[in-house]
């Protein structure tokens, strides 16, 4: 039951993040920086402590209590996943949903599951895998060899965009992608993949918070034997400020050197209407790591929850790109490739998930 409740916890979250770029197109007449840093702003600081607030007692105390090494460290990793972040929001205008994501978390998946067993391989902690443990053991093969399927379907996905990019004009490739351009695309989703998975690195940072959550979770609720939900929440607040330093920065700069300062007071436009959208993409961005942290709870945390994660984003931003017609007038040749890329992506992500499953 405890796997079950898992898995449909990383199914919601993953709904969450496979969505929430789709509010921003209703946006009308702000640039990107502006409707990016308006969503940013709900995404990483005003719903993440709202929601500890509501799930964590006493969570300012475990932040105010944590060491400094612990702290900075999750803030580190959170500025590096903001450029990965950052660079997330570029992609989705070059590629659109579906190329775009499937490259995008491919990268994520495959990094977010591998490096960390590299680290704990210079640096060992007892109850982490490392890579030797990987390479020398029958579950650490089938993770390799999801990683290696992995990656064998992003360079299935980045065929169909060159497919894509010889058989349409111009001007039907930004029917459903106004600023479509295969080679921008690929470059920043391939570093923003990477970076991306910086992200559950700073959760393994900051896995004291969770734990002194946990415990006094725990203390609270004597008869319980199962782990804290939402211990995860707590760590989200820190990790989340890292990545409002690296996006603030840069979507300043480009307010400044676009002059569109004043998309945010511009009485010409329905304001209501881009705050509300941006609020809700912000809004729903944060849930996909609200519901992580509840599927990892339940089925512990490391790279089977973080595949898991990744798989269900990969599917559900690939139905949203079909849905808004980013395939439309591709040759079925190209259309199943691109089928072909996403599900081979999905099995090498199952394929991880059960390696450790297995472990």
């Amino acid at each position: 039951m405890q796997v079950i409740l898992g898995i449909i916890f990383h199914f919601i979250g993953g709904f969450a993040s496979g969505s929430f770029y789709v509010p921003y197109k209703k946006v009308r007449g702000w640039h990107w920086e502006s409707y990016w840093i308006v969503g940013g702003l709900f995404s990483w600081l005003i719903i993440p402590p709202i929601a500890a607030w509501l799930t964590v007692p006493n969570f300012t105390e475990i932040i105010s209590q944590t060491s400094a090494s612990t702290f900075w460290w999750t803030y580190f990793w959170g500025v590096l996943w903001g450029i990965g972040g950052l660079m997330y929001g570029l992609g989705m205008r070059y590629l659109g949903m579906s190329l775009g994501n499937s490259v995008l978390l491919g990268f994520t998946s495959a990094f977010g599951a591998l490096v960390p067993s590299i680290y704990y391989n210079f640096h060992p902690e007892p109850g982490k895998t490392t890579f030797n443990d990987l390479l020398s053991t029958s579950w650490g093969r089938i993770v390799l060899v999801g990683v290696v399927l992995c990656l064998l379907g992003i360079y299935i996905c980045g065929r169909a965009g060159v497919l894509k990019e010889k058989e349409l004009s111009e001007e039907k490739k930004k029917e459903s992608i106004k600023e479509f351009s295969l080679v921008k695309g690929l470059i920043v989703c391939i570093i923003s993949g990477i970076l991306s998975a910086c992200f559950n690195y700073g959760i393994e940072a900051g896995s004291k918070m969770a734990e002194v959550a946990n415990e006094m979770w725990k203390s609270a609720h004597p008869a319980e034997t199962i782990n804290f939900l939402y211990r995860n929440n707590v760590i989200y607040v820190v990790l989340l400020w890292g990545g409002l330093t690296t996006n603030l920065i840069w979507c300043m700069i480009l307010n400044a050197r676009n002059k569109s300062f004043g998309d945010y007071t511009n009485r010409k436009l329905n304001l209501a209407r881009n705050y509300f959208f941006s609020a809700l993409a912000g809004t729903t961005w944060f849930l996909q790591f609200f519901f992580y942290g509840m599927g990892e709870s339940k089925l512990g945390n490391g790279a089977s929850s973080w595949i898991l994660h990744m798989a269900f984003i990969i599917l559900v931003a690939n139905l949203w790109g079909f849905a808004l017609k980013e395939w439309k007038g591709v040759t079925p040749k190209t259309r199943i490739t691109i089928i072909v890329g996403v599900v081979t992506i999905i099995l090498s992500v199952i394929l991880v998930g059960y390696g450790n499953a297995i472990k």
